[in-house]
């Protein structure tokens, strides 16, 4: 409502302080909701991702007995052609060389993986610089 000439009734209108005071506390609560909506979404996702993980632990632990029935398999029917300590010894060889060959490659990847990360050294030093150059 506007009173002459004097500008809008202090009745109708706020005060700059209290419109600033009551944008404080709106942010203040959209900020905490949103939190909160973030951590409901992590904890659904947490749950979902724990329930994969011992599903795949469980494929895993039945995986691992697949291969041990396998190499039995192996063995048994390496026996028909030679005595079953040869046919154990032959099979054992083999998965000690695979064995190898992993612990090779996978050895190599973890050096080849250890290095620094040259790309982010060098933009913190960029960062650095500009900082130190704005100061002075």
């Amino acid at each position: 409502m506007v009173t002459g000439t004097h500008g809008p009734s202090t009745n109708d209108h706020q005060s700059i302080g209290e419109l600033i005071g009551r944008l404080s506390e709106q942010g203040a609560r959209l900020v905490h909701a949103e939190i909160e909506l973030a951590k409901a979404e992590v904890a659904a996702r947490a749950q979902a991702a724990g329930i994969g993980a011992g599903l795949f632990a469980g494929a895993a632990l039945f995986g691992f007995f697949a291969v041990a029935t396998l190499i039995a398999t192996a063995i048994m029917g390496l026996a028909n052609a030679v005595a079953p300590w040869i046919a154990g010894l032959i099979v054992s060889l083999v998965l000690l060389a695979l064995t190898a060959a992993l612990a090779l490659v996978g050895r190599n990847r973890l050096k080849a993986g250890a290095t620094k990360p040259n790309r982010t050294v060098a933009n913190v030093k960029k960062d650095v610089d500009a900082v130190k150059e704005g100061l002075s």
